[in-house]
């Protein structure tokens, strides 16, 4: 299914014409929350036409891969079987389950192909394996695409407001805000979604979908049921530990990254970036807040995710053409595009980005049509007394 073409969109999102403020013994600070002086017309037309072409054998090339390495990786483990070599093993196999989620991810977009039909065979296939329902969770991230940055809308990493945030209880608390408890939230996001939210990603009468998506979702939990009973029958064929070594292991690896991924594209900025509400917002403005990052050797691997600014503003564009698009489009992005820290091979430095963000990202302004984090700094006293 093709993602949903938003000409509302097009406005630039608001009447101001500055792009930077200046106050009393400081000139040209940059706002990231005004106005952009361009269009986002003028993004689309920076990006060389061919960025977005699909090719629906070259993305299938990618699936081929992907998946002769996940089941070399367990042909692997099975044959050494060796105490060593699983951490390895789970390392390694759980980066490849994300990797195909990311391909599952395209084919929601309708990136993958602009085969409908392919898109989703290929969507049901790499997202059932690793326990997604493909239909409950494409239509859920179309609402976020639609509603990136908006306080009210978003559905991904949503800011708690403060009246929610102060009526949650201590132990919700500690598990939103404590690492590394929120590294495995989605499996729980796929049945209840987040607090001040009601729906399951399962569930065809979800307030999530409309009406006309129900026989999508009533698809895909009959696939991700299927891939239970397989993985079940398979305990008893192998034995439940084998079992939690070749496959629950990695997926809770998977489970990480994803979290780790998806917080850290619209989260723990070195400077803190603004949510939207009522006028203030625009389709634009709220994709300008999210955030590219540097994975390392890691970036080919999970399929250039992390190029996110150009695929929150158009998601139908390959991810094999992200990284030119993305330099194209820089020039008329100027200061709102911010350039990712480069990694190493690995990106360990993310991890202080994620710590200092979950540790001081707490809620948001009841009120206010362009709002910012707050920290809540009572909650880690009452943390350190609670544990005495």
């Amino acid at each position: 299914m093709k993602e949903p073409v938003l000409e509302e969109m097009e406005g630039g999102g608001g009447e101001k014409n500055a792009s930077v403020f200046s106050g009393f013994g400081q000139t040209d600070v940059f706002d990231p929350s005004a106005p952009p002086p361009f269009k986002i017309a003028e993004i689309r037309a920076a990006i060389p036409k061919h960025c977005w072409i699909k090719s629906s054998w070259r993305s299938l090339s990618y699936v081929l891969r992907d998946l002769l390495v996940i089941f070399a990786l367990a042909a692997a483990a099975i044959y050494f079987n060796a105490g060593i070599f699983w951490p390895f093993y789970w390392v390694a196999q759980g980066t490849m389950f994300w990797a195909i989620f990311v391909l599952g991810h395209d084919c929601g977009h309708g990136s993958f192909s602009d085969n409908s039909v392919l898109n989703s065979l290929v969507g049901h296939v790499m997202h059932s394996a690793i326990l997604v329902p493909y239909h409950g969770w494409r239509i859920s991230h179309r609402t976020h695409h639609q509603n990136h940055g908006n306080v009210e809308n978003d559905e991904s990493w949503v800011p708690l407001t403060e009246k929610l945030y102060k009526s949650l209880d201590y132990s919700t608390k500690m598990l939103r805000f404590t690492v590394p408890f929120p590294l495995l939230a989605y499996p729980f996001y796929l049945w209840t979604r987040g607090p001040g939210k009601e729906g399951s990603h399962f569930n065809p009468n979800s307030k999530l979908f409309a009406p006309n998506d129900r026989n999508d979702v009533i698809t895909s939990t009959v696939c991700w049921s299927i891939m239970v009973a397989l993985l079940i029958s398979l305990s008893f064929a192998i034995g439940p530990i084998q079992m939690l070594k070749l496959y629950c292991v990695p997926h809770l690896i998977f489970v990480m990254w994803l979290d780790f991924v998806t917080y850290l594209h619209h989260h723990g900025y070195e400077q803190k970036l603004p949510w939207y509400r009522g006028k203030e917002w625009s389709y634009l403005r709220g994709g300008l807040t999210t955030v590219d990052r540097d994975y390392g050797w890691i970036n080919n691997i999970h399929h250039d995710i992390g190029t996110h600014v150009i695929h929150h503003l158009f998601p139908q564009i390959p991810h094999y053409h992200l990284v030119e698009a993305t330099e194209a489009a820089k020039p008329v992005l100027g200061k709102y595009y911010r350039e990712p820290k480069k990694s190493g091979p690995i990106p360990f430095h993310l991890i202080q980005n994620l710590a200092r963000s979950i540790k001081e990202d707490h809620y948001v302004s009841d009120s206010g049509e362009i709002v910012y984090y707050q920290t809540d700094s009572e909650f880690y006293k009452s943390s350190k007394y609670k544990s005495n």
